[in-house]
């Protein structure tokens, strides 16, 4: 069968979901290899799947845990340097990725939507490539807010207007990585681009965001996929767990995901929330929280305090999610229909908070908002049934979506026959 190499940001959440595509392909009898610094090996937990270290000089080991603690608090000056950041790295692999894909003899990349390398080396070297959007997805057209704004969905004038200023402000910020997309274009012999969404898949370009979940859209490319989640099946349908903090109800279940679970003032305000509410909480810090923390929480009124923790089972008890607006948990929250509390911190977190309030299956909160307030959404979303109603229509719509088999079946498709794989298609 073929060797496919997989690109993405070392972020856990965008590695997870291609994990999961790249064990879909394992099964079906291809060879995966993953190719970035040697820290993001550890993003990894599947064995079987390969592992290519680049950027020996630039990306030592050691130094991921840095770029990350910068990610989980990305405000004020600090913002300049993860936009560095994450220009470094697409410099990094756009200079070591042709040396290492003909080493591998790759036969097709797997290219995450928010890093540009992938794409732009795949077209300099000639090779098939699907583009896969594990975030928001990047696509631009008129009339929408990027996924990183926090704007309302709106059609008058003076929205436009907004979500065409503030686009301007997005590539003035992001000029650094724009300028290295730009060079490593002209170094490469391709069209001019500077932005992410100049660097997508003319074959075949796959989305975990559902199209009840996003913003109308009217432009999307002819070859685009939402096949939903990227899961490993057997772990998409868990056996109910009972629910950590025994029989009572309501249930709440709390994640700001591996970023930003360091946020303990955050957590405290929803344990104190869910105590005026009624509530039983179950937190998952993802080893943001110190011990310490961890009894503080409890002290506060958290039924279970833990790092991690099975999410779908968990979801499968909880009646309200609170989480930070990761895309996976979001996509998680809809496989179980539990209303959403959206906190958003940063990145596209705001984007998929308007959402999750456009398509009504949620609401969304400032994470500086009192207990009182977070106990307030929490009793709307536990009592009023309009949210369960538009949970159902987007389950109904997740389910025929066809998830990571058939996304699996597309970059089959893309990369066997390098040609174009229409949405209409039957695969």
């Amino acid at each position: 069968m073929s060797h496919y190499a997989v690109i993405a940001p070392p972020l856990y959440s965008h590695f997870s979901a291609l994990q999961a595509l790249a064990c879909t392909l394992l099964a079906r009898g291809h060879q995966i290899t993953f190719i970035h610094q040697s820290d993001a090996r550890n993003l990894l937990s599947d064995t079987r799947i390969g592992f290519h270290v680049v950027g020996r000089d630039s990306h030592p080991p050691g130094s991921l845990a840095r770029t990350l603690r910068r990610l989980a608090s990305p405000s004020g000056l600090l913002i300049h340097r993860v936009i560095n950041d994450l220009a470094s790295t697409t410099e990094m692999l756009c200079c070591a990725l042709p040396e290492a894909i003909a080493q591998l003899e790759v036969e097709g990349l797997i290219v995450d939507q928010m890093e540009a390398a992938g794409g732009l080396v795949a077209e300099a070297l000639g090779l098939p490539f699907v583009s896969v959007a594990c975030a928001l997805p990047v696509n631009r057209e008129p009339g929408l807010p990027l996924p990183v704004m926090p704007f309302n969905y709106a059609t008058d004038e003076r929205a436009r207007r907004l979500y065409d200023m503030s686009s301007r402000v997005h590539d003035w910020l992001m000029r650094r990585q724009g300028a290295v997309i730009a060079q490593h274009a002209r170094r490469f012999g391709l069209p001019p681009r500077q932005a992410l969404h100049e660097c997508l898949s003319p074959l075949a370009q796959i989305s975990q965001t559902l199209p009840l979940f996003d913003f109308p859209r009217h432009q999307l490319p002819a070859c685009y996929h939402a096949p939903g989640p990227l899961r490993v099946p057997a772990l998409s349908s868990p056996q109910p767990m009972p629910w950590p903090g025994g029989s009572a109800t309501p249930r709440v279940y709390a994640s700001l995901g591996t970023l930003q679970g360091h946020r303990f003032a955050l957590f405290r305000t929803f344990a104190r929330a869910c105590r005026r509410a009624g509530a039983s909480l179950v937190v998952a810090h993802c080893g943001g929280l110190t011990p310490q923390q961890e009894e503080a929480l409890r002290r506060e009124g958290a039924a279970w305090v833990t790092d991690f923790v099975d999410q779908p089972a968990i979801l499968a008890q909880a009646q309200v999610v609170i989480t930070h607006g990761g895309l996976n948990t979001v996509m998680d929250a809809i496989t179980h229909r539990v209303p959403i509390l959206c906190v958003p911190i940063a990145f596209d977190q705001p984007g998929v908070a308007a959402r999750v309030v456009y398509s009504g299956i949620g609401r969304r909160i400032s994470r500086f908002a009192s207990s009182k307030l977070v106990a307030d959404h929490l009793h709307a979303l536990l009592t009023d049934d309009r949210y369960q109603r538009q949970l159902a229509a987007a389950q109904q719509q997740l389910r025929h979506a066809g998830g990571v088999e058939k996304a699996a079946d597309i970059v089959e498709r893309a990369l066997g026959t390098q040609q174009p794989v229409l949405a209409e298609t039957q695969l």
